[in-house]
């Protein structure tokens, strides 16, 4: 009996690309923080920035790890001087993304996840307007927002309330977003945004290797 030969493994071409700044927003509660650490956890080529902040370490958090523990004064002088991409401050707390490393990252093919609000948003693709790539994620409805605020049993209802009313806010933004998802199945949702990112990475213009790959078919 005859053997039919083995299949011929063929490596694919290594062509360098741009990172992407894959940026995830949604109102509390809707499953933002959930979908982006699914992400990073199952695309170990997606990185995170480490933000800088204003307020005090927490025990066991380390400088230049957890966060850039900075002075107020420092902080103002680095928004000033456009060394954040993005930032606010929350509660007399600044926080931000330094502007430096996601530029490296990118630069170097690596993309980088922002679990992010609205005005973040705004901010990260003013100042990358061709590096973002953007998902909103709805709830599937604000009655089931609240059940899940609730679920958590972290919060009094007052501050439910607060963050109810914030998330009427932060959902009449959803036309800013390049994508839009509905997170009724967290499965589901998982596949939609790791769908969205792959787009992402197989742009056209992203691919910076790819014409002098292609000329090589012309040789």
């Amino acid at each position: 009996m005859r053997r039919s030969a083995p299949p011929v493994r063929v490596a694919g071409p290594a062509v360098a690309r741009r990172g992407v700044c894959f940026v995830i927003s949604a109102p509390s509660g809707a499953g933002k923080s959930t979908i982006a650490n699914a992400l990073r956890a199952a695309e170990p080529r997606l990185s995170d920035s480490v933000s800088v902040t204003t307020r005090a370490p927490r025990p066991g958090e380390v400088d230049g790890v957890h966060y850039h523990f900075r002075s107020m004064e420092e902080f103002r002088r680095m928004a000033d001087a456009g060394e954040l991409l993005e930032w606010a401050t929350v509660f007399g707390r600044g926080y931000g993304t330094p502007r430096e490393p996601v530029e490296r990252a990118l630069a170097e093919g690596r993309d980088m996840v922002f679990d992010i609000d609205w005005q973040g948003h705004r901010q990260i693709r003013a100042a990358l307007p061709d590096d973002v790539i953007s998902l909103f994620v709805l709830p599937p409805s604000l009655a089931e927002l609240e059940r899940r605020l609730h679920s958590r049993g972290s919060d009094a209802e007052d501050e439910i309330g607060r963050r109810m009313a914030a998330a009427r806010d932060e959902i009449s933004h959803w036309r800013e977003f390049d994508h839009v998802i509905v997170n009724t199945d967290l499965d589901r949702a998982l596949l939609e945004a790791r769908s969205v990112l792959m787009s992402a990475r197989l742009k056209t213009l992203r691919q910076t290797g790819l014409e002098s790959f292609v000329d090589e078919f012309f040789v």
